[in-house]
């Protein structure tokens, strides 16, 4: 898969990367391992329904994704916070500001700095906090590779992937816990067995915005489909899962440009038959004088 920007007939810019579709039935080429990143959440997420959190599908939704900080987000991890005695301080994900560049705004406007809610992962880290709750796991060290907590989830992930093997290289995310790697089919595996979980799916597809939010591709997709749902991951990372066909896709832009996945995530989609979204590929001047296109091949 290429990703090119061609400038009035100059081949400026590519992009090159990776496909691979479930019903192809084939493994990527090599069966080189990539860590899953975010891609990883809903299926780290069925933790929470296989010992029946208390969670309504809007706080489902939130521990399944990668959320943009605005204030309908914060609002449901404060929700969950309540219900279930957490205080932020427990949570271990770093602080950065909000991906909302309106959030972003509106926060510099009131003086307000950043916390650890606004993080993009905190969703994913109340679960991990709500799953400690349920089972009576220490609180303090849940990120750690020895955790009851991260083994219950690598043990979760392999089952749900079918990966035999703990050959495969684990590293710590970006927001401070482990996570796993294996070949991008597998990811896949993943992706078709987590239809076995409908509160899951039904969370993400009734709460796209919760799940993603402002310029999230994820939200988007869902937004524009019926019956598609998507995540990104950061490394190039993006798995579309159509629930009505039992299909999936994953594509992996190798230099990890975000702008590129874009591209690339929704043409797969259209050329798919999967949907008929709509996105302008054009490259523009500042004033709008169109100069080029993106060609995904």
């Amino acid at each position: 898969m290429r990703v090119d920007y061609i400038r009035d007939g100059l081949m400026e810019e590519f992009h090159e990367g990776i496909f691979v579709q479930f019903s192809k039935k084939t493994d990527d080429i090599s069966s080189y391992p990539y860590y899953m990143r975010s891609c990883a959440k809903p299926l780290q997420a069925t933790l929470l329904v296989d010992c029946n959190a208390d969670l309504t599908e809007e706080e489902l939704a939130l521990c399944c994704g990668s959320h943009s900080g605005e204030e309908c987000h914060l609002e449901v991890a404060y929700r969950i916070m309540k219900k279930f005695g957490i205080t932020e301080n427990m949570l271990k994900c770093g602080i950065h500001a909000p991906l909302s560049r309106t959030m972003q705004d509106k926060m510099l406007l009131r003086g307000e700095k950043p916390t650890q809610i606004h993080n993009n992962c905190s969703g994913k880290h109340l679960g991990f906090l709500v799953l400690c709750k349920i089972n009576g796991w220490d609180v303090e060290n849940y990120y750690e590779l020895n955790h009851p907590l991260q083994q219950a989830v690598i043990g979760k992930i392999y089952e749900l992937c079918d990966i035999k093997t703990k050959e495969f290289p684990i590293t710590t995310d970006g927001c401070g816990v482990p996570i796993v790697s294996m070949p991008l089919y597998k990811m896949l595996v993943g992706y078709i067995n987590l239809l076995k979980y409908d509160k899951i799916i039904n969370s993400i597809l009734k709460n796209p915005y919760i799940y993603g939010g402002e310029n999230r591709t994820d939200t988007e997709i869902i937004q524009k489909t019926e019956g598609i749902l998507a995540k990104v991951g950061a490394g190039g990372l993006c798995i579309v899962l159509n629930t009505k066909i039992k299909d999936a896709f994953v594509v992996k832009i190798n230099d990890c440009s975000m702008e590129a996945r874009r591209f690339a995530v929704l043409e797969m989609i259209n050329r798919l038959g999967w949907g008929k979204i709509d996105f302008d590929n054009k490259i523009k001047t500042i004033s709008g004088k169109i100069v080029g296109e993106v060609i995904v091949s």
